[in-house]
């Protein structure tokens, strides 16, 4: 009896510290926002600037002359003005002000898609999309050809925990 009194703090601390390793490994780093393409992606590069004029339908083909499928989540959503602002630097109200003239010019704005599995499943099927989504929803099904920094507000509503939208 004397030699388990001695051993239960060494299990409670032992413990303790599992535990606090376990909570470490749970914190991982926040997800980031993954542009995605179909396996075969355009061909174009990529980057930031080519994504802004893809997106803002400034660019309707890619080299091949593949037709270009931007995709949006729905206005409300943290991860599109996250998107947004990275890409363009533009405040929603500008970004509206922006689709109301390209309306009037014959240029309708992106698709828009209920959610981040839905962008997953018409980017993976569509030759030409690309559409952006938390890199934890980006499967083996799609390409990521870009990565972009989340900001807390959005990473918040990134729902890689797979709690909502399945």
């Amino acid at each position: 009896m004397p030699g388990d009194l001695l051993r239960r703090p060494l299990i409670v601390l032992a413990a303790c510290g599992c535990l606090a390793a376990w909570s470490s490994n749970t914190h991982a780093a926040p997800p980031r926002l993954a542009v995605i393409t179909a396996p075969q992606a355009p061909r174009l590069t990529l980057d930031r600037a080519t994504l802004r004029n893809i997106f803002l339908k400034k660019i309707f083909v890619d080299a091949d002359g593949q037709r270009l499928i931007p995709v949006n989540l729905p206005p409300a959503s943290p991860l599109r003005e996250a998107f947004f602002r990275e890409l363009t630097h533009m405040p929603d109200v500008q970004m509206q002000d922006y689709w109301n003239r390209q309306y009037f010019q014959g240029v309708s704005p992106p698709y828009v898609l209920a959610s981040q599995q839905a962008v997953v499943r018409f980017v993976a099927t569509t030759p030409g999309a690309i559409g952006y989504v938390a890199s934890c929803h980006a499967d083996a099904s799609v390409q990521v050809v870009l990565t972009l920094s989340l900001p807390a507000s959005a990473a918040v509503a990134a729902d890689c925990d797979g709690s909502a939208g399945h």
